[in-house]
């Protein structure tokens, strides 16, 4: 050994770059600065640090890219706006999906854009990554999102403004918007809800009878009708009442005609809905007592996920009034089950109708015409993909014709035209084209109409607008308010400023199994999971 040697008995570890890992951070920023991500800093930085790590074994290093891969992937996913994996595996109605409807919605999953822009990203990566010190990039990268992570948390003390719409729980919207302060808004919500109830009170003195027709339609929001250029249609321009900020509270359909049919009681949490139902809460329990005979009709089976069954149990009612087995399919369902024409399902129970002898009848009617996924027939006996605005047209013209049939018959009828939820036409960063798993407001903010048959009109020509913020409990108000105070007479309206005026007002609050979304000082928020933090609802592309 040379006298000049110099032995260093401790061996010099050098500190690992990212490798490949880098163009898995890089792609997240180019991500979040797309609006794609929703990063998480504290989960990202650990990864990170896990990767830099230096291992003085070979095996050790080969464990860990093991371990990493599966780890990187799932946190990808959490840094993804997309609900929680499990939420939708709880989902057993998609293995009821047919074929064709599943190939669609794998289809809507890819956005062309976005795959030519990771191409590129990934190109770029490719021939930098000899030129720079990317590890450098990224942990750099990562670093000032910290940074600004923190800033962002000291910004959010400040108060938000106050909620000017006038809803029973706007107490607390002055408090700045952090997770513990959303939980008490909401708890406080579900509180103020819990006292409220419409009365319904035998008339005192003798009116004139009236039947009453809930039309609930199947996948129609405001947002909808915006994207096909219908929110100017024929049907809400003949309608007495608008309601211009009407919250359907879900974006399924089971709960959405739960909450529908228990319309006298207040908003109560999506667990509530199932059970035995308080009959104080009933509308058409209500009704009943009043004189009504309460009937049901569908344009489709209600088979799926026990439809039929489920809005039988928890609003007390009957079976379908009519048999419509005789009636030809206009479109298939998801399902692959039929669904029929309304103006022919209409018409069948009108008819039944006139033949009965009861005074007053109240319908529920439920229509999927609209649901994603339908398929026309074509001329071979297949079926084809149908578009959403010829079906709402459809829709549309069907209920315009149906009650032009019913201003013919001399009768006297309060429609109500009441959507379940919206179609979600557009989606949005949490959830695809279609994707209702999430009640977003551009799902729940639907629109509501009021149209009097031989009751008298409103006193102008376009309908009575009503902008404050409502839901189920103000229809029914309306409906006790109609029967209690009816028109003296043929052709008399009642007292419109009576009939609406001081309506119960209701927050927007929407929420399915384990989601909830909240306006907040005039933003979404929302929470994913019961005792998970509150998150700002992203906005939508545009």
């Amino acid at each position: 050994m040379s006298r000049y040697e110099v032995i260093n008995p401790v061996s010099v570890r050098v500190w690992p770059g990212l490798g490949h890992w880098n163009l898995y951070f890089l792609l997240k920023f180019v991500l979040l600065w797309a609006g794609y991500l929703n990063l998480q800093i504290v989960p990202n930085l650990v990864f990170a640090a896990a990767l830099l790590l230096p291992l003085p074994n070979r095996y050790l290093r080969i464990l860990r890219t093991v371990i990493a891969i599966p780890v990187g992937v799932a946190l990808f996913y959490q840094d993804t706006w997309l609900p929680p994996f499990s939420r939708l595996l709880d989902q057993p109605g998609v293995l009821n999906f047919s074929g064709a409807y599943l190939v669609e919605l794998v289809g809507r999953f890819i956005d062309w854009n976005l795959c030519a822009l990771l191409a590129v990203l990934a190109v770029a990566y490719a021939f930098v990554r000899h030129w720079l010190r990317l590890t450098t990039l990224s942990v750099l990268g990562l670093a000032w999102l910290a940074s600004a992570n923190v800033l962002s948390l000291h910004a959010g003390s400040e108060p938000v403004a106050a909620s000017a719409s006038g809803a029973p729980v706007a107490t607390a919207s002055t408090a700045a918007p952090d997770s513990a302060t959303l939980e008490a808004y909401l708890q406080k919500f579900y509180s103020t809800e819990a006292g409220r109830k419409v009365e319904f009170k035998p008339a005192t003195s003798a009116v004139q009878p009236f039947d009453l027709l809930l039309i609930n339609i199947c996948s129609m929001a405001w947002d909808d009708l915006d994207a096909v250029g219908l929110r100017d249609n024929t049907l809400f321009q003949q309608m007495d009442v608008i309601f211009d900020n009407f919250n359907s509270a879900t974006s399924y359909s089971g709960p959405a005609a739960i909450r529908l049919l228990r319309a006298s009681c207040g908003q109560v949490p999506h667990s509530q809905l199932y059970g035995t139902p308080p009959e104080q809460c009933l509308l058409m329990g209500d009704l009943s007592k009043l004189g009504f005979a309460n009937e049901v009709m569908l344009n489709h089976t209600g088979q799926f996920e026990g439809f039929l069954d489920e809005v039988r149990a928890q609003g007390s009612l009957p079976a379908p009034a009519v048999s419509t087995r005789k009636l030809p399919r206009e479109l298939v369902g998801f399902d692959g089950s039929p669904i029929l024409r309304d103006a022919q399902v209409l018409d069948t129970w009108w008819k039944h109708r006139e033949d009965e002898k009861s005074d007053r009848v109240a319908l529920f009617y439920n229509t999927t015409t609209l649901h994603d996924g339908n398929r026309t027939l074509t001329a071979d006996g297949g079926t084809k993909s149908s578009d959403y605005k010829p079906r709402a047209q459809g829709l549309i013209d069907d209920l315009n014709g149906f009650i032009k049939q019913l201003e013919l018959s001399g009768r006297r009828v309060v429609v109500v035209i009441v959507p379940e939820h919206g179609a979600a036409l557009h989606g949005d960063r949490m959830q695809i084209s279609g994707m209702r798993e999430i009640p977003s407001q551009s799902i729940t903010h639907v629109p509501v109409g009021i149209k009097l048959v031989g009751m008298g009109r409103n006193p102008g020509a376009a309908p009575l607008h009503i902008t404050e913020p409502s839901s189920f409990l103000a229809l029914s108000e309306i409906i006790s308010r109609l029967y209690g105070a009816q028109s003296k007479g043929d052709g008399q309206g009642p007292d419109w400023s009576a009939l609406l005026s001081n309506l119960p007002q209701t927050a927007a609050v929407s929420e399915n199994s384990g989601t909830v979304v909240v306006d907040y000082g005039g933003k979404p928020y929302i929470r994913l999971k019961e005792k998970a933090g509150w998150l700002p609802y992203p906005q939508r592309f545009k």
